[in-house]
């Protein structure tokens, strides 16, 4: 494998570490920082989570067709440089505030997912686009059950350890990079920075006008809705549902990342060179449909700790989508694509914690009609059947002058 494309994959691991590397101590961290309760530190975190999915939705887009316009390399060496003199400053945080806006740059430079999917497309033949997005997938897997592992063990050296650590990380990529890194963009297909192309809103509206884009781009939205109430609610379901630990909780999801780690790292190409991109995205969809039925209504812990990391065999669907439209949109436009799919995942960071967690808290309240800890996947099980409709309608071909 070539270092660029390691260092890419880096970045992208790093990111999913950066942010699950400091879930264990957060709790305890921001009590420590205002004197409150758990119950007041919860609230904290959420506006601190809530903040961090703001701010990708706003600079996806602007990171990406600042790539566009300027290169992958600078945007990825100084988003990543930044992200390090970040974490520094949240580990020596004294107050909530200056967390807070510690929050606020991280989500601008987490945004450069976009730019590290703008470079595999660059990097990659069409036939390829798909595959390659899935080793980027896998690099997030990986990075997804890193990172609150690590970020456990390292908390026991204090709340401030995994920022330290969170802050090496990037700043050793970030010289890996200045080395390894070689530039994509040529003038063959660097364009203008055009900030009405470069907020969330603008980004939409372009890729809307390109047939058939729309459509994936719905159908994207929808599985990330979906595919949230695992980070959203397993924690709350499992100890409602099975009497889990955080340890076994853990080690669930954990399983459930090592195999979304080998399926789109491994088997999706695989898949898709026996179905295609379209033939995978469907395959996904239907999979996860019976995933999530089966998710629930379980209520074995051994079953569910069985069907957590066959759940993820689904986790083909991205990739695919990313792959098809990337070949639609053409060279020039990679970085505004990408920017434009990061802001749609982050909205759907956005709001799928909401939804979920409200459907988890109305079927296990004491005054709830049926008790149904599972209702939240029974949720994102109609959202996957839309998505399919979706993506299975027939598309209107223009007439014939």
């Amino acid at each position: 494998m070539r270092l660029p494309v390691v260092f890419i994959l880096l970045s992208v691991m790093i990111d999913a570490m950066g942010v699950g590397l400091i879930i264990p101590v957060m709790p305890d961290l921001i009590r420590e920082v205002t004197g409150g309760d758990l119950a007041s530190a919860a609230l904290w975190g959420g506006v601190l989570t809530t903040v961090f999915a703001v701010m990708q939705f706003l600079f996806g887009p602007v990171m990406g067709n600042l790539s566009d316009r300027y290169g992958r390399r600078p945007v990825l060496l100084i988003s990543l440089a930044v992200m390090a003199a970040d974490y520094v400053v949240m580990a020596v945080a004294g107050s909530i505030w200056l967390l807070f806006i510690g929050r606020i740059v991280g989500g601008i430079t987490a945004a450069t997912q976009s730019t590290a999917n703008a470079y595999m497309a660059d990097i990659s033949d069409p036939e390829k686009k798909a595959q390659n997005f899935g080793l980027v997938g896998a690099a997030f897997g990986i990075g997804f059950v890193i990172g609150p592992l690590l970020g456990g063990v390292l908390g026991e050296f204090g709340t401030r350890a995994p920022f330290w650590a969170a802050a090496a990380l990037a700043g050793a990529n970030a010289v890996l990079g200045y080395v390894v890194l070689t530039e994509t963009v040529t003038d063959a297909i660097r364009r203008p920075f055009e900030w009405r192309r470069a907020n969330p809103f603008g980004a939409f509206k372009s890729m809307r006008d390109l047939p058939g884009i729309g459509r994936l781009f719905v159908v994207f939205f929808l599985y990330q809705v979906a595919f949230f109430v695992y980070p959203a609610v397993w924690a709350y379901f499992g100890q409602a549902r099975f009497g889990w630990n955080a340890g076994m909780i853990g080690l669930s999801l954990g399983l459930f990342g090592i195999m979304m780690a080998i399926v789109q790292g491994g088997l999706i190409r695989l898949i898709l060179r026996r179905l295609g991109e379209r033939g995978t995205v469907i395959y996904g969809l239907v999979f996860d449909v019976f995933a999530f039925g089966a998710l629930a209504i379980v209520t074995s812990g051994t079953v569910a700790l069985v069907l957590t990391p066959l759940a993820a065999l689904g986790a083909v669907i991205t990739p695919a989508l990313q792959g098809i439209m990337s070949k639609a949109v053409g060279d020039k436009r990679q970085g505004e694509l990408q920017g434009a799919l990061t802001s749609v995942g982050a909205v759907a960071m956005i709001v799928s914690p909401m939804i979920m967690t409200f459907t988890f808290a109305e079927f296990t309240r004491g005054t709830a009609p049926v008790y149904f800890p599972g209702a939240p996947f029974l949720l994102s099980l109609g959202l996957i059947l839309i998505a399919l409709v979706v993506f299975l309608w027939p598309q209107r071909r223009p007439v014939a002058a």
